[in-house]
């Protein structure tokens, strides 16, 4: 082979491998193609090194932190090992705590659980629900919803006007995404958190969509707390992250009661029961942790840094280049954005196309071409709205997929890549979209279940 032909095939390939990069889908038109996953943003695939890891640790698995025997010790090692990899993945201190939880809707939700009585949360529309949500599950917490800002510096003087106008001078929880699950933007982060500690609040940062991405320091950035769940990082096995200040969570009862929360728990004389909690990560862990989940989160940490993230940024913004590019190309496509064309993003894109319904587009895409991508309102509605300049009320389920030319559509499309995603994937994303905007689709299309499928 060449040295132009070894350029050319590097150029295709993905820097790490991920399951699946070989499987063959059925097209409707007949005949078979390479799937091209383009929904990293909702599940990523998982690196082929995390299933390794996984698959050779299989074998040993046992009961953590319960065990005497040989088995239960290796996987309470590995469990353990897990959390301090996670720990320095994320620059945590030496006095931060790393939860393991299922989600990063159950990392909030559990931050939520903590809150000392009478905080004031302050989240802005555009969240998603699993940031946007759990708040409200406390009837003894005020939460205070912020709207969509237009730029960076916007979002932070919206906040620290609110902040600043806060009646009593409480406890306070700033929440905020580090990246648009929908465009994509990344957000201003540092400053917020530097808004929100001027005025004595605390903030939580919902890395699920930038931790696969950039990286991410809890110094640096200056958070008090960070959330993430495994399935956006390459690990899909039911584990997500709550790492940051202790002292809210050692405060607290725990989230779930039972073993493994407990330290000791005996009989009173009136026939109750009196227990101690656990003050480390384990007070909020109650009953056998998800420790295959631990340990894919961990390497898939060392996975990515030891690929160097700097290199996985650089091509990464070199794939967004080629997409919007690409879909520049489209007079009919319209792509979604709060902080305007110049605004620093991961690659997460959403778009509309001018006489499509996003539903009936998406489903050709898959049917037709092999390409996965997502259409909705990806769990953030308020934001999806907002950018779709529709009303609060309006319904938002998919619509027909028969839509009539130039009629809104309250839903929109999600193309989203990561580490595992060649150049060619983005390049048949692109044709297919120029192909079905001058075409049209080949097949027809009904709904069915509320999705579009093909008739």
């Amino acid at each position: 082979m060449s040295v132009s032909a070894v350029a050319a095939d590097r150029s295709v390939c993905a820097p790490l491998p991920v399951l699946g990069r070989d499987v063959r889908v059925p097209l409707v038109t007949g005949g078979e193609v390479d799937y091209a996953a383009l929904d990293y943003a909702a599940s990523a695939p998982a690196l082929q090194r995390v299933w390794d890891d996984v698959a050779a640790y299989a074998p040993y698995y046992g009961s953590v932190h319960r065990g005497a025997g040989y088995l239960s010790q290796l996987s309470t090692d590995l469990f353990e090992n897990s959390r301090r990899t996670i720990g320095e993945f994320l620059g945590c201190g030496a006095e931060d705590q790393v939860v393991f939880t299922r989600s990063t809707t159950d990392s909030l939700n559990l931050l939520a659980a903590v809150l000392p009585q009478d905080t004031r949360v302050f989240v802005f529309e555009t969240e998603h629900h699993a940031s946007l949500l759990p708040w409200e599950q406390r009837p003894d917490v005020e939460v205070t919803y912020l709207n969509a800002p237009r730029t960076p510096q916007q979002a932070v003087d919206t906040l620290e006007k609110a902040l600043a106008a806060r009646e009593p001078y409480g406890p306070a929880l700033v929440c905020v995404t580090g990246a648009s699950n929908v465009t994509g933007e990344l957000w201003p982060v540092r400053e917020l958190a530097a808004a929100a500690h001027a005025h004595g609040a605390r903030i939580v940062l919902d890395a699920a969509q930038l931790v696969p991405h950039h990286p991410v320091d809890l110094a640096g950035l200056d958070v008090d707390w960070v959330a993430f769940s495994g399935h956006k990082l390459y690990a899909p096995f039911g584990a997500g992250v709550l790492a940051g200040r202790a002292d809210w969570l050692q405060d607290a009862a725990p989230y779930l009661a039972g073993g493994g929360a407990s330290r000791k728990v005996s009989r009173r004389a009136d026939g109750g029961v009196d227990v101690e909690w656990h003050t480390t990560a384990a007070r909020h862990e109650a009953g056998s942790p998800n420790v295959i989940g631990a340990y894919a989160i961990a390497s898939a940490c060392q996975a990515l840094t030891e690929a160097g993230f700097d290199g996985l940024v650089a091509r990464e913004q070199e794939l967004i280049a080629r997409l919007r590019a690409g879909l520049a190309e489209v007079p009919e496509v319209a792509v979604l954005s709060l902080f305007g064309d110049d605004a620093a993003r991961v690659g997460v894109l959403s778009f509309v196309v001018e006489g499509w319904n996003s539903s009936h587009f998406a489903a050709a895409l898959s049917a037709e071409y092999g390409i996965g991508v997502r259409d909705g309102l990806f769990c953030a509605h308020p934001l999806v709205r907002t950018l779709l300049g529709s009303e609060p009320q309006d319904p938002g389920e998919c619509g027909a997929p028969d839509a009539a030319p130039g009629e809104k559509s309250l839903n929109a499309i999600r193309v989203s890549l990561g580490v595992g995603t060649p150049d060619e994937h983005v390049d048949r994303f692109v044709e297919a979209v120029k192909e079905l905007v001058t075409n049209g689709a080949r097949w027809n299309y009904r709904t069915e279940g509320g999705r579009c499928v093909p008739a």
